[in-house]
């Protein structure tokens, strides 16, 4: 989907050249001021190629210009959706690895091109970069060809030979670090394709390219893609992934894959994790807001199944307390029974019916339909019922309503932390009185620690938590041991720049309120174990954050918590695939009275095409 500006009209290229140049999406290259110069002159470039128009660098050197009877073979054909258009890709080249050969040409959001594969043709139009995402998103720009004029000069000529992209032609590294005086912007460094990934993959936009049998790292999505890596000995997971374990391990091999092809004339394979994308899939080099560099596929993509499996965790101990964090998304009663059921035998098949579970997006009654509804009573009890239909105990359960709409989610939505917990094996603490605006605080009781208000909330005032949802603590006893449990849902990383962003580093906005929503925890933690410096407190939930994120060091700040996710050998920690990467979103960190535990991170959903949740439960147990 198109949703940003194409810059098509010469007259007004000048002006739009000039608040690109200001917002440091282009670069104050003598190239760009003097295509700006040209523009506003009126002036037709002649004797152009598709090297010429894609230069260098990101950014076309004769953006804005008209160009005239530019010759090439069609690779491929969009007809469908709104970015209908077409690839063409001169088959002679300049020779030089850091010009690419192939561009899109753009024909409208409702023309399909009167071109196929094969056909040579001259082209003529407006260059034009345009921003998938709008400049906003921090994406970079796709050089293209609009308002076209196209002359076939003849069919069935071969395509040009395809670049296969392979483990040893992608760098290792991969990006340059941005010009600080542009922002942090690459736009304006000459491409080097043989250093730099994101400059090798650049090198290749638009162009018809390859690859062989290659290893799928993120599972078919809704929207008909897969993610590819062909390096598969690149930062591996024991399933099959490929695992992001720092801000500079951003994986360099991942590669979308999607089809030409409608889906109604072409159906999509359903893959998973592990699976192998088989024999030669060949296409343009796409960028896309929902991914950057996508190999657009002009035949059938072909899986081969691996045969990757839930996994189940075993069952806790009679003197082991089991807890377990679970994101399921966004549930509320209008979902179908079938997700309840599901939601319902994955809580007691994989995680072996937990003592305690506390769960993530829980809707209120009426899910996002904006009503004025908070509760979510209805929406717990259909989720338990399934639970005990699955051979679950009878958990019962506890929570807080949130004020309508304020923290965050689906308008209408609501949604909240809820805990469950099986009655026969734990006992909650409840201390009236807590409610959406009102904090639970720490007293000293018999010389321990105790919450003033159970279930309560953790500082729903502060600052961190406007449009967010609060932190919800619970007081719990297990075989006459207090257990403190926080479970927590951080902000989003809605805003963050894609690993893909014309910014190097990208720039990773949301961090800021993740970091004082962990600085509030942590302080709270701190309260209880000022009391009782021996408490077990667990602080469990969607921490939206990886486990060496600025916000998992502010959780863990004094000592106060343990980000037990590290307690696992390095490729079984993830509990999220996005992209193609497998990383730690969810988490249980642990106080320094729980020194010994078992860790699970029991992979059930997000490594498989049929999710229940995009998330996948966390589980620990221990001795208290």
């Amino acid at each position: 989907m198109r949703s940003s500006t194409l810059v098509p009209r010469p007259a007004a290229v000048a002006a739009v050249v000039a608040s690109a140049l200001a917002a440091g999406l282009l670069a104050a290259s003598p190239a760009a001021t003097a295509a700006t110069t040209a523009t506003s002159a009126g002036s037709t470039a002649a004797a152009v190629r598709i090297h010429d128009i894609q230069g260098t660098t990101r950014i076309s050197p004769l953006v804005g210009q008209q160009v005239a009877g530019v010759p090439g073979i069609v690779t491929g054909v969009r007809s469908y959706g709104s970015s209908r258009g077409f690839w063409f890709q001169d088959p002679e080249g300049d020779g030089r690895a850091a010009t690419s050969e192939g561009i899109f040409v753009f024909t409208g959001s409702g023309s399909t091109p009167a071109v196929k594969p094969g056909d040579s043709v001259l082209v003529s139009g407006t260059v034009s970069e345009f921003v998938p995402g709008g400049t906003s998103s921090g994406n970079q720009s796709l050089t293209q060809l609009s308002r076209p004029a196209v002359t076939v000069v003849s069919s069935g000529n071969p395509l040009p030979e395809a670049v296969t992209i392979t483990a040893w032609s992608v760098p290792a590294a991969y990006a340059p670090a941005g010009d600080p005086a542009a922002g942090g912007s690459i736009n304006a460094l000459p491409l080097d394709p043989h250093r730099w990934a994101l400059d090798y993959y650049e090198s290749l936009e638009g162009a018809n390219v390859r690859i062989g049998d290659s290893r799928v790292v993120g599972a078919t999505d809704p929207y008909a893609a897969l993610w590819v890596t062909v390096k598969p000995q690149e930062n591996p997971t024991p399933r099959g992934g490929t695992r992001y374990g720092s801000y500079t391990s951003q994986n360099t091999g991942r590669l979308q894959i999607q089809s030409l092809a409608p889906l109604a004339e072409q159906p999509f394979p359903k893959a998973n994790v592990g699976d192998v994308v088989t024999g030669t899939t060949e296409g343009p080099l796409d960028f896309n807001q929902f991914g950057g560099y996508t190999l657009v596929s002009r035949s059938a993509v072909t899986v081969t199944d691996r045969g990757l499996t839930r996994e189940s965790t075993r069952p806790q101990r009679r003197n082991e307390l089991s807890v377990a964090t679970y994101n399921v998304e966004n549930l509320d009663p209008s979902d179908p029974q079938e997700k309840f059921d599901a939601l319902g035998r994955a809580v007691v098949g994989n995680l072996a019916s937990p003592d305690i579970l506390a769960l993530e997006e829980i809707q209120d009654n009426t899910g996002a339909t904006n009503d004025g509804v908070v509760a979510a009573d209805q929406t717990v009890a259909k989720f338990t019922a399934a639970i005990r239909a699955a051979g679950g105990p009878a958990y019962d359960w506890r929570s807080i309503d949130p004020e309508n709409n304020k923290d965050g989610g689906q308008p209408g939505g609501n949604i909240r932390q809820v805990f469950l917990f099986n009655p026969e094996r734990v006992s909650f603490t409840d201390r009236p009185g807590g409610d959406a605006t009102t904090a639970t605080g720490v007293v000293r009781e018999r010389g321990k620690a105790a919450l003033t208000l159970s279930p309560g909330r953790v500082a729903p005032g502060h600052e961190a938590w406007t449009d967010s949802r609060k932190p919800l603590a619970g007081e719990f006893t297990f075989r006459g041991k207090r257990v403190f449990v926080i479970a927590n849902h951080f902000g989003s990383k809605g805003g963050d720049e894609a690993l893909t962003s014309h910014r190097q580093p990208p720039n990773r906005s949301s961090e800021v309120r993740r970091l004082q929503q962990a600085q509030t925890v942590n302080a709270f933690v701190k309260d209880i174990l000022a009391v009782d410096r021996k408490a077990d407190v667990l602080v469990v939930g969607d921490i939206n954050d990886f486990e060496f994120s600025a916000a998992t060091e502010a959780l863990t700040d004094g000592r106060a918590l343990y980000p037990a996710v590290k307690s696992l050998p390095r490729g079984d920690r993830y509990s999220y695939v996005f992209q193609g990467n497998s990383q730690v979103l969810d988490q249980i960190l642990t106080s320094p009275g729980i020194d010994d535990f078992e860790y699970d991170s029991v992979h059930i959903n997000a490594e498989f095409n049929d999710q229940n949740s995009d998330h996948d439960p966390q589980l620990l147990r221990f001795r208290p």
